[in-house]
């Protein structure tokens, strides 16, 4: 093999890949199609563009994607620390200014004397040498074909992006600031609360409202983690009560009480001018997305400054396809990272980069591929996309669920914390294997 690695896709998982190849010593050719050509939902020049939310999910251990994070931290992740230096106020949560994130992430890939990164389209896998391709969910019609050409048919499902407003659209008078339950500093979310009449009409108008429509070729399938705001009210009128416009742990400072329902925005950038609609995801067309978005209190002269869309996200079927690796079964030169390969989420594409960086270095370097262990939250989300049952496999985020089950009888309010401890302690015995 040559000791250098062809990577397609200068995403989350193409970006951390490089890096991680490159900081082994091996010479990395980093392709990206941008600027000469963008994604129905790519608008920065740079490369880790954050298309949907700019959040990466909560920070605690009680979480799966919390320990997940903790992990590439501890391992020298380029994504993490891109994320640290360019967090804004969100809670439990850590959130990222999308643009200076993007920014961090280029200088560096572009100071890395092992880096080259090559502009324009890719549209087959080169015949020889290793190649790991990151090219996304939205990965271009000719690279798919070229891909099909070694991993057969594809599955698919339907991700939606949530709409941006201007902070100064919004009315304060009518919103309040609370993070839910006083997490973090306790005002790190606008909170736009509903009564039970103004609820029940802005249900009604999701549910009656104009979407776009699928093509006709192509069968609506949607990822539960992020299913569209109006998709998820005509499953009944409480629903969205007790999902994403939950007011539980959201008391109203003027009246000392929880509103019937809550809008939540999320801070988008550091200096606080834009805000997003936390779990919007939606498919409305552009002219119903303002006349209904403008029905929640407080953004009734919203500015919005990017409205939700819908993009087709492409997938393989790993479990057939992949070793634990990230190798292909039948073609162990290519590797597969980020969401392409059914990993779900920021972080855990970030994690499948970091894992293929790693493997496609040691083959470059003629050492033998690692698979972290099953008992860490890395190793749990590879074992689990590389085992599932391929018949039914979809898109999965990281989770506790995944993990191997502690030995002996553990209290239930004690399990996530064992699980973490456990999979730190196994981390550190397996990163002796990986400098």
């Amino acid at each position: 093999m040559s000791n250098e690695i062809t990577i397609i896709g200068g995403g989350l998982a193409g970006c951390e890949a490089a890096w991680q190849a490159a900081e082994r010593g091996v010479v990395v050719a980093l392709h990206e199609m941008k600027p000469g050509k963008y994604s129905p939902a790519h608008h920065l020049p740079g490369l880790a563009e954050l298309v949907c939310s700019n959040s990466l999910r909560g920070e605690s251990l009680d979480n799966a994607v919390g320990l997940l994070k903790e992990e590439l931290k501890r391992c020298g992740s380029l994504f993490m620390a891109a994320a640290l230096a360019t967090r804004v106020p969100a809670g439990g949560a850590l959130a990222v200014d999308r643009q200076l994130f993007s920014s961090y992430i280029t200088a560096k890939i572009a100071q890395h004397p092992l880096i080259r990164v090559v502009t324009g389209e890719v549209g087959e896998i080169p015949g020889k040498g290793i190649v790991i391709i990151a090219s996304g969910p939205l990965t271009s019609e000719r690279l798919a074909a070229g891909i099909a050409t070694h991993t057969g048919s594809y599955l698919y499902f339907y991700d939606a992006i949530a709409p941006i407003v201007t902070a100064e659209s919004i009315d304060f008078s009518k919103a309040f600031r609370a993070s839910r339950y006083g997490k973090g500093e306790g005002d790190d979310y606008l909170n736009c609360p509903m009564d039970e009449a103004t609820y029940r009409m802005f249900v009604a108008a999701l549910v009656a409202g104009d979407k776009v429509a699928a093509r006709d070729f192509e069968k609506v399938v949607h990822f539960e983690g992020c299913m569209p705001i109006e998709e998820m009210a005509e499953r009944g009128p409480e629903t969205l009560r007790f999902g994403p416009m939950k007011p539980v742990g959201l008391a109203d400072p003027r009246s000392g009480a929880e509103p019937y329902a809550v809008v939540q925005l999320r801070q988008e950038n550091r200096e606080g001018t834009l805000f997003n609609l936390v779990g919007f995801q939606t498919k409305l067309t552009y002219p119903e997305q303002r006349r209904i978005f403008s029905m929640i209190p407080g953004l009734e002269q919203a500015d919005f400054i990017r409205l939700g869309s819908m993009h087709r996200n492409t997938f393989i079927n790993a479990p057939r396809l992949l070793l634990p690796t990230f190798q292909l079964q039948d073609t162990s030169r290519i590797f597969f990272a980020g969401q392409i390969t059914g990993v779900e989420g920021y972080v855990e594409s970030a994690g499948s980069g970091f894992l293929a960086g790693i493997n496609g270095a040691r083959l470059a370097q003629g050492l033998v591929p690692t698979v972290p262990p099953p008992a860490t939250a890395l190793g749990a989300l590879v074992h689990h996309i590389t085992n599932a049952e391929a018949r039914h496999f979809q898109p999965m985020n990281v989770n506790y669920g995944l993990f191997p089950e502690l030995a002996g009888k553990v209290k239930k309010k004690e399990k996530r914390a064992r699980l973490a401890e456990r999979a730190l302690a196994e981390l550190a015995a397996w990163q002796e294997n990986i400098r």
